[in-house]
């Protein structure tokens, strides 16, 4: 009987930003140059980091797994969007629904645990510099990587696992330019209540535990900077830092912003607005907050790029 209720909804329509066409004229240059600024922004950092020996550190290996996650990303959603606007259809088939969700569910994930694996880096090296390198071992860093993926594919597995138990019967509307998990539960004409309570405690608990990690991380490290006697100390000490709480505060700002608020004070045009920054530029700044504070790495991706184009 499940299945058969499935069937009635073969595919969803996505919205989008806009159904004028003047208006998907000038988001599809819009978007396809935030898009290309993204791909070529963070697979530059990630070509800098492997071709330099001097960032063959920690920080920089946890930087280059976060550039190849942000391309992943923004591939998610992006260039489907743009297939739209070029087709001019809005439909996305079931199972390509459920894929989308379930690679969007990873990589926003893989952001979350790599952010809070960046912020214990920076813990360990402000707070116990002398032991740095003992114990932010290689193995560690493979270790914490390799962990990271493995739980933000289970989570994706089991929230898309469970939503394809559901019936779809009539109302295929998706008021966004992807497959949004709230959505798909609100378009849904069975009992949802188990993929409520499993988003609000599962999904709430990978979300919520590694940003109190990073609070804690950065209560720490503060704590270590204020004892340091000279200005210009505790200065270097949060220039360092100074980066990745940036993207902290875009990433966890828009999330917060679209699903921990009331439900009474959201709003269509909010909604868009939130998911176009934490899908779309937020992944697109990141090489350009991470590259404009840091003069080593200016340097590095300087010669890189100069190297790059006079090959070409």
């Amino acid at each position: 009987m499940r299945r058969t209720n499935q069937s009635r909804v073969s595919e969803f329509l996505l919205l989008g930003l806009s159904r004028q066409p003047q208006q998907q004229q000038l988001l599809f240059v819009l978007f396809l140059s935030m898009y290309l600024v993204t791909v070529l922004g963070n697979l530059l950092i990630v070509l800098a980091i492997s071709t330099d020996s001097r960032l063959h550190t920690p920080m920089y290996f946890f930087l280059s797994n976060l550039s190849f996650v942000d391309i992943c990303f923004s591939s998610t959603t992006v260039p489907k969007m743009l297939a739209n606007y070029i087709l001019g259809s809005h439909s996305i088939s079931f199972s390509g629904c459920l894929t989308q969700m379930y690679f969007l569910c990873v990589f926003a994930d893989m952001d979350n645990f790599l952010l809070a694996v960046m912020a214990y880096d920076r813990f360990i090296a402000i707070c116990h510099p002398l032991h740095y390198r003992a114990k932010m071992t290689h193995q560690l860093c493979a270790q914490l990587v390799t962990g990271s993926w493995v739980l933000a594919h289970m989570n994706g597995l089991l929230h898309t696992l469970l939503l394809a138990q559901l019936s779809f019967c009539a109302d295929n509307v998706i008021p966004y330019f992807f497959c949004d998990m709230n959505a798909l539960l609100k378009l849904s004409c069975s009992d949802t209540q188990l993929n409520e309570l499993m988003l609000l405690t599962e999904a709430a608990l990978i979300m919520i535990a590694p940003f109190v990690c990073i609070l804690a991380s950065y209560v720490h490290i503060s704590c270590a900077v204020l004892r340091v006697p000279s200005t210009r100390g505790r200065w270097k000490a949060f220039s360092t830092c100074g980066s990745h709480l940036a993207v902290v505060s875009l990433f966890y700002g828009t999330i917060i912003a679209l699903y921990f608020n009331p439900s009474s004070s959201h709003s269509a045009e909010k909604d868009i607005v939130a998911t176009v920054m934490y899908t779309v530029v937020t992944p697109m700044l990141n090489p350009f907050i991470y590259s404009l504070r840091n003069r080593d790495f200016k340097g590095v991706l300087g010669k890189v790029f100069v190297k790059k184009t006079f090959s070409v």
